[in-house]
């Protein structure tokens, strides 16, 4: 049985409000016939020339669009605030919620049943689907897919490649003119990166949350199958919009915990873990920081894709995708979770095939032990701090080294390549007040770049902290999102160079190696650093944002409103 629409709230008044209702439409060219009983279907774009991730979806929108038409409902596209990874400063963290809040009022304050949601780049999949989340109607996520490889003298290349060119720039082993060459082959064709960096791990996200057809996270952006994926997915949420089924069906604790255990076994972005937390936040489904440790602890890493690995997300696609990693790993799956196709995650994967298992290796076989993300607790971070273990060198995994600190991130550019600068090979770089509100943002500056000196004598790799982020693309030893951040005023806010640092993978700490009192004295010492924002939305989010370890949400955004709007100005 068909379900009330809500879009009859509004068109299906009578006299003067169903007049100006249906009246104002027709100046498009809409006959008032259109919404007569047919679900009226938003689609949430967010193509920008600023988002070149996104630059593709006013060709991806019509394909929704003729899905929906051909399913008997009404496509409208509506713009949002798109989030431009590569351009936007001072970065694209500090206005996640604000393109949530964007998604959730326009959501919200218009006449649809259901929607699709167009996003691709980082930052643009979790803050539709947080603001979607807030209101809670039928919901599906398209995704804009990768772009294609990379090429670069004869071998493929993708954005992980950056820190390594731009590190071998530093120590005069590539030339910038090699650079220019490798600059010109790396994005290759519309689409997000190439690697399994924060946008493709967004897209694995919501194919492993059940919010996005099979499929859905890998095939390329230029690929005729993502057209196809667009139409089928128009189609079937004009179907949801009919039976009802919405976003809180769907994002339960269960759907929570695969999603986490594919993250793990893909080698997604250490961006997952504040995403999915803001996520469930939004829904109202309980999740903290120490689930994504224990939940993936069971789990190796299945992917052989950058920055973990050898392959690209095209590569991906070709050894049969994310219901070919989801079949190798099921045993671990709840496979009774529903998704939005009306069929259960068990019932989607169950006729995946591995086509290449170079690229997606088994449970038995795996690509790699380690998977996922640790959470690292200790008096440096005793809310939690993140590390992703595929990628830190061996040699590091216990650690202890003496720590070398940067109060800002204009200090660490400064003196970063200076040569008088106290630093060796066994030194614990240490970046402060780039966290939520310190920057404010929490901009994607973790993986400091190694001092030049050292990359000279062929150092590769050291123990870095900070309470920012790094772009899933990056790789190394990088413990990120300390909690409390430096802002705060703990103990990570009053290390100084040359206090000891402890680092130990397997027993999953942290610590400063600075004596109880001495830690107290300091604090008693601190001010935080002086404040110059006084207007706007960042002096907003600065007041309001929680931490890392609570998916540095905006607090007063919390929970939903639900759909209903409550008052009426005709």
């Amino acid at each position: 049985m068909q379900k009330k629409l809500r879009s009859q709230s509004w068109f299906g008044k009578k006299g003067k409000d169903g007049l100006i209702y249906r009246a104002w439409m027709r100046n498009q060219g809409i006959p008032s016939y259109e919404f007569e009983g047919k679900p009226i279907i938003g689609i949430c774009n967010t193509w920008s020339e600023l988002t070149p991730c996104n630059a593709h979806f006013r060709e991806l929108a019509e394909s929704v669009k003729r899905g929906i038409s051909e399913a008997g409902g009404f496509p409208v596209e509506f713009p949002v605030m798109s989030l431009g990874e590569t351009l936007m400063k001072p970065t694209t963290m500090l206005f996640r919620n604000l393109a949530s809040m964007d998604v959730e009022e326009s959501i919200r304050g218009n006449p649809i049943d259901g929607v699709v949601l167009l996003c691709g780049c980082d930052k643009t999949t979790p803050s539709l689907l947080m603001g979607a989340c807030s209101v809670d109607i039928p919901t599906i996520v398209v995704s804009g897919g990768p772009m294609l490889t990379g090429k670069y003298r004869g071998k493929n290349i993708g954005t992980t490649d950056i820190w390594r060119f731009a590190d071998e720039v530093k120590a005069g082993v590539m030339s910038q003119e090699a650079l220019n060459e490798a600059e010109a082959g790396l994005c290759r064709s519309r689409g997000h990166c190439a690697v399994m960096g924060t946008a493709s791990s967004m897209a694995c996200m919501v194919e492993a949350l059940g919010m996005s057809l099979p499929g859905n996270a890998a095939i390329p952006a230029v690929d005729a199958g993502r057209k196809v994926l667009a139409q089928l997915s128009g189609i079937r949420i004009v179907e949801m919009a009919k039976e009802g089924l919405k976003i809180s069906d769907i994002l339960t604790r269960k759907a929570f915990e695969n999603a986490i255990k594919v993250n793990a076994a893909v080698g997604g972005s250490t961006n997952f873990v504040i995403h999915l937390l803001a996520i469930a936040g939004r829904v109202g489904t309980p999740l903290t920081i120490d689930d994504f440790d224990i939940a993936r602890s069971s789990l190796p890493l299945m992917v052989n894709l950058q920055p973990s690995g050898q392959y690209f997300m095209e590569d991906f696609y070709y050894a049969g995708g994310l219901p070919a990693v989801m079949r190798e790993i099921s045993d671990h799956l709840h496979k009774d979770c529903i998704t939005v196709n009306g069929r259960s995650v068990g019932e989607n994967i169950g006729r995946a095939e591995n086509i290449n298992t170079e690229v997606i290796a088994s449970v038995n076989a795996p690509f790699k032990r380690d998977s996922g993300v640790i959470i690292l607790k200790g008096n440096i971070c005793p809310d939690g701090a993140v590390i992703k273990p595929n990628a830190i060198s061996e040699q590091l995994r216990k650690h202890s080294g003496k720590a070398v600190v940067f109060e800002n991130i204009e200090e660490y550019k400064e003196r970063i390549d200076d040569l008088d600068l106290e630093v060796d090979e066994n030194s614990v770089l240490v970046l402060k007040n780039v966290g939520p509100k310190g920057y404010p943002g929490m901009p994607e500056v973790g993986n400091m770049g190694l001092p030049k000196k050292l990359l000279e004598k062929g150092v590769t790799d050291m123990v870095r902290i900070s309470d920012g982020r790094m772009s899933g693309t990056g790789f190394g030893t990088v413990v990120l999102h300390v909690s409390p951040e430096a802002a705060e005023g703990g103990n990570f806010a009053v290390i100084r160079s040359g206090d000891t640092i402890e680092l130990d993978i397997d027993q999953r700490t942290l610590n400063l190696v600075v004596p109880e009192e001495e830690l107290t004295r300091r604090k008693q010492l601190f001010r935080p650093q002086a404040d110059p924002i006084s207007r706007g939305y960042a002096y907003l989010y600065k007041r309001h944002v929680e931490q890392a370890h609570l998916g540095a949400d905006l607090d007063f955004l919390k929970g939903g409103s639900g759909s209903v709007v409550t008052r009426d100005s005709h």
